[in-house]
């Protein structure tokens, strides 16, 4: 049965996520800070990741988060960590950090204690970075709160500061005639909001880049370039297929109706771009389609699936267990709240004037609304501090 996150936040919520926004956004940096992001050829640069959020179709509690590390600039990929997630709140335009990026944060804290070897230099994130209604979109929330260089990379067109998708936008479009092609976005404040790119020679369709973090935009145009076999950069693509696939596999071990693959397993891992293909693969949403019985594919276990296709894979043994959430309030923890605000590490805030340490959240552990580390405070793995547990929506694997 299909689950729904509850609806829009209160305008409190909001209020206090745009506090949080302005807050993280002074910590931005968007310039280059590593000698590979100077060098033309990008020389040092060894490891390039992406994270992509994809979603159950019909269900918009039930998601699988994923990381993946390529090698640069084999585009290689070196690892991967795909995980079910339960979302806690709902999505909100101009907001969708506080909907995926505590998963996301959560897999690279992973990455970071478990294989350090392979932490990438820079992360590509499906969304927008400064190009944003207050110039702090997902990409900047991600990079500030892991201190990673990461690039947004959008899709659409944020229509924001004035940028329009006008006659005279597509007439821009029209006029990139090879791959690596771009024009400014140029708000009407003046300032350059990110680049318009055409990614790929048999590309349509732009990406939208704009700086996350800790990385200049010509960089990141650069690199987004460099980094795309098809239209969407290699190491977004494929966290988006490897999420897809986890979630028909995990489902499939569960017993759910089999899952009808919105591509072959050809299309998805293609090494080169066939000529005249002027997109990536077909089925670029980010939504998985479940198959009631009786129709699409027979139900068939994982094993029996994947050997029908040749490919041999490890089980995940793993178990979800349960998910939980932080709750932020006036600078404390507020149990109450339905809406959870991912913990800062490290910051100042003025209402209580405590500073975070390792993995603790910027509240007073003297205040009777915040119960501290020894009356019920969990621990994750990822070193965050989470409160009121979460019952995990099934009893699904996670790698």
């Amino acid at each position: 049965m299909a689950r729904k996150v509850v609806g829009r936040p209160p305008e409190e919520t909001l209020s206090l996520w745009k506090r949080e926004q302005a807050l993280l956004k002074t910590l931005v940096v968007d310039r280059d800070t590593e000698a590979w992001q100077r060098d033309p050829a990008f020389s040092g640069l060894q490891r390039v990741g992406g994270v992509d959020v994809s979603f159950v179709k019909g269900d918009s509690v039930s998601a699988c988060a994923s990381l993946v590390v390529l090698s640069y600039p084999e585009l290689e990929v070196m690892y991967e960590d795909c995980r079910m997630v339960s979302l806690t709140a709902p999505y909100v335009s101009g907001f969708l950090a506080f909907r995926e990026v505590p998963f996301l944060v959560d897999a690279v804290q992973q990455l970071r204690e478990k294989e350090p070897r392979l932490m990438p230099q820079v992360l590509f994130v499906d969304g927008n970075g400064v190009l944003h209604h207050r110039g702090f979109g997902v990409a900047c929330h991600l990079g500030v709160l892991t201190d990673l260089p990461c690039i947004g990379v959008a899709k659409k067109l944020l229509q924001v500061d004035g940028l329009e998708n006008n006659a005279l936008h597509k007439e821009k479009i029209r006029l990139l005639k090879a791959g690596g092609d771009s024009f400014p976005l140029m708000g009407g404040s003046g300032t350059v909001l990110g680049m318009a790119l055409k990614s790929h020679d048999h590309s349509t369709k732009p990406l939208y880049v704009s700086v996350g973090h800790k990385m200049s935009l010509e960089a990141a145009v650069r690199l987004t370039h460099g980094c795309c076999k098809f239209r969407i950069p290699e190491p977004v693509r494929q966290a988006d297929i490897r999420s897809r696939d986890y979630i028909r596999r995990t489902l499939g071990v569960q017993g759910a109706p089999a899952l009808q693959p919105e591509r072959s397993k050809k299309a998805q891992r293609p090494k080169a771009c066939p000529q005249g293909v002027s997109e990536e693969p077909a089925g670029s949403s980010d939504q998985v389609r479940l198959h009631p019985p009786g129709r699409g594919r027979a139900p068939t276990t994982v094993r029996t699936h994947i050997a029908a296709l040749g490919v041999l894979i490890r089980n995940f043994p793993a178990q979800l267990g349960l998910r939980t959430s932080c709750f932020l309030q006036e600078g404390h923890l507020d149990p109450g709240s339905p809406f959870p605000q991912p913990c800062i590490f490290g910051l100042t805030f003025p209402s209580c004037g405590k500073t975070s340490k390792r993995g603790h959240c910027p509240g007073s552990f003297s205040d009777p609304c915040h119960p501290g580390p020894d009356k019920g405070l969990t621990r994750t793995t990822g070193k965050q501090h989470f409160i009121s547990p979460i019952p995990s929506s099934s009893s699904v694997k996670r790698s």
